[in-house]
């Protein structure tokens, strides 16, 4: 007579083994949704403390009255504001010379005169008008040759203060043995929070972050980019900096 003990349990109903394994599923499923929602909730969290950190690194950068002794000034376009600010300095004898690197090849050096109010003959002295940059990328590189060409030591850039975080990281990694002063060009106050509720200044904030953070996070990691400069890109052969006038 068989043992109590030794009859095998009965299989377990088809219906029943579909069951556990949803269960199971389920709470698969449910951890898996816990740990990307926390995840999201840290990223998001970290995004925002990192931008704000951004923000309040440029709301601390300030244009001082008398810089520092420079050699010359970069001018990275984006706005005659910057322009005016560079050509400005220099006509305060600020640096002998200026770049004004990325400026469209169909802008002459008439034009910018015309358009800054600047002396003939400062632009026929000490100013000279790169073609070559695309991008913030670009501006680095074609101030690179620049400075090669003329043996400076230390540069004094003039660039909006939201972009000058990035200029600076492009402008280092590029001439690594150059000093770069900031000379930012303000537009918005950020210490207050006025700037919060205005979409533009937002969005070109949150921009510009992005471009930063991508910025810095390819100079850790070592990755090569292209050199942002037109020869490279097969776009219409640059005009050297410094000979257009008209």
């Amino acid at each position: 007579m068989m043992s109590v003990d030794t009859v095998p349990p009965e299989p377990a109903p088809p219906a029943t083994i579909r069951s556990d394994s949803l269960h199971r599923l389920r709470r698969v499923g449910h951890h898996g949704l816990r740990i990307v929602t926390i995840a999201a909730i840290v990223g998001i969290a970290l995004t925002a403390m990192g931008f704000f950190r951004f923000t309040d690194t440029i709301a601390e950068l300030k244009a001082t009255g008398t810089p520092g002794e420079v050699d010359a000034i970069v001018a990275l376009t984006g706005g005659y504001q910057r322009i005016d600010q560079a050509l400005e300095l220099l006509e305060n004898g600020v640096g002998e010379r200026l770049l004004i690197s990325g400026v469209n090849p169909t802008t002459t050096g008439t034009a910018l005169r015309r358009a800054t109010g600047t002396k003939s003959a400062t632009f026929a002295c000490c100013v000279d008008i790169g073609y070559e940059a695309l991008d913030t990328i670009g501006n680095a590189n074609e101030t690179a040759g620049w400075i090669r060409q003329r043996g400076y030591d230390r540069i004094l850039v003039v660039t909006n203060n939201y972009h000058m975080p990035r200029s600076l990281l492009e402008l280092s990694q590029a001439s690594p043995d150059v000093t770069f002063i900031a000379y930012p060009v303000t537009h918005a106050d950020l210490k207050t929070e006025t700037w919060l509720t205005d979409p533009v200044a937002l969005r070109t904030l949150m921009v510009e972050y992005a471009k930063y953070s991508l910025a810095r996070l390819r100079n850790w990691s070592g990755a090569k980019t292209a050199s942002g400069l037109r020869a490279d890109a097969g776009v219409k052969p640059p005009v050297a900096a410094g000979i257009s006038y008209d």
